[in-house]
């Protein structure tokens, strides 16, 4: 990780909003800065005036959606029964949308996909677990993506060292078939919002603990050099971020990626800065908890850090099952807060086991044994009675 970070060339200020990627290559040490692209901002079709949570739709530049772990199958994954769950969640995303009127983007923090991602842009998944649940008009703005650990199992990007062969790759931000990913990690201006927005790669710090590694490469038909490309990508994603605290004008940074700030131990300085509120102030989402919360993340005080991994993939691993909601007031302050739809919606009545380790192990009785990352490891050595034997080489019970 870089310890000091170096501007990097500006682009011409544009009157609208700015569409950037920074992206370093392998051999080289210094970023590269795209030229910005033509794209306009979006917004959602108008709506009714209406008091929200947060402010008036007067009092607010804008709004903004984050979800994550939402990508439910039937038939491989999900501890949520039914794509029920997934359905109400976009639903109540869509009331949501219409009711603030402004909505300007989705943030959608990864596992798009369950089990595996997608395999290309011809991938029925982009339409059976996408366009077919979550309204047109929810897909009239860009969903601001980045790569879960599923994402990529399946993915050709895992295996090359060149983003355009990724599978969700789309630099087009008018393209609303696909999510808006121009590069594994990229930012993009928001200047009417008084905001970037920065989306990072952060698969290398799977594993969490101070020896990262992205575990799901042993899923992939490259194990080797899909590690090789995650370190890079990791390095590329730490050095944009620091990059953006030194160049950036803006008065709000929303930061995200598909893990939480629990992952980043072996990341010290990408922790201080989230922390640093000396220029302006930071929201971070993170997902791959498959929940909606606050409070029990490493904390990035007195900056703002949301687990929003609660979409409907496997909800019922946690309590709360949802979206996180973002209003820009007028003077530039974000707020945030979650929508949660019934749990009993998505998991049922059945009664819940109780778990020693709380909330962070609620999701071992579904335990498949596969993951290996030190969450899953305390959990288990927690709970020797569980569904799984002890990491390393974890392995179901004999009944």
């Amino acid at each position: 990780e870089p310890t000091t970070a170096r501007p990097t060339p500006k682009p011409t200020p544009q009157p609208a909003m700015q569409v950037i990627v920074e992206r370093d290559e392998p051999t080289t040490a210094r970023p590269t800065t795209a030229a910005p692209t033509t794209a306009r901002p979006t917004t959602a079709a108008p709506a009714p005036a209406a008091q929200t949570p947060g402010r008036p739709a007067a009092d607010r530049k804008g709004s903004f959606l984050v979800i994550g772990d939402w990508g439910f199958d039937a038939g491989l994954h999900g501890n949520v029964g039914s794509v029920r769950c997934q359905q109400a969640i976009a639903d109540k995303m869509l009331k949501k949308m219409e009711e603030l009127g402004d909505v300007q983007f989705v943030i959608n923090v990864g596992d798009s996909f369950y089990p595996h991602g997608v395999t290309g842009k011809g991938d029925p998944q982009w339409f059976a677990k996408w366009r077919n649940i979550y309204d047109e008009k929810l897909r009239s703005v860009p969903w601001y993506s980045v790569y879960g650990n599923h994402d990529f199992q399946h993915d050709p990007g895992a295996c090359s060292a060149h983003p355009t062969d990724g599978a969700q790759i789309n630099g087009d931000i008018d393209n609303k078939d696909f999510f808006y990913m121009p590069d594994y990690s990229w930012f993009i201006d928001h200047p009417e919002l008084d905001l970037e927005v920065i989306a990072l790669e952060m698969n290398h710090f799977e594993s969490g603990g101070q020896e990262a590694h992205f575990w799901d490469c042993r899923l992939t038909p490259c194990e080797k050099s899909c590690k090789e490309h995650a370190n890079t990508r990791a390095v590329q994603s730490l050095r944009l971020f620091h990059n953006r605290l030194v160049d950036s004008k803006r008065k709000n940074f929303l930061v995200f990626s598909h893990y939480p700030t629990d992952h980043f131990s072996a990341a010290p300085h990408f922790m201080a800065g989230l922390r640093n509120s000396s220029n302006r102030h930071i929201t971070y989402f993170g997902g791959h908890v498959h929940d909606v919360r606050q409070g029990d993340t490493t904390s990035i005080h007195p900056n703002v850090n949301w687990l929003s991994g609660g979409g409907g993939g496997w909800g019922c691993d946690g309590n709360n099952l949802g979206f996180v909601v973002g209003e820009i007031s007028r003077d530039s302050k974000v707020s945030t807060y979650p929508e949660l739809v019934d749990k009993q919606v998505c998991c049922g009545s059945k009664p819940k086991l109780e778990w020693k380790g709380g909330d962070s192990c609620s999701w071992l009785s579904s335990d498949n044994c596969i993951n290996t990352d030190h969450i899953a490891c305390s959990c288990r050595q927690k709970n020797p009675d569980g569904p799984c034997t002890p990491c390393p080489n974890s392995h179901k019970r004999e009944p």
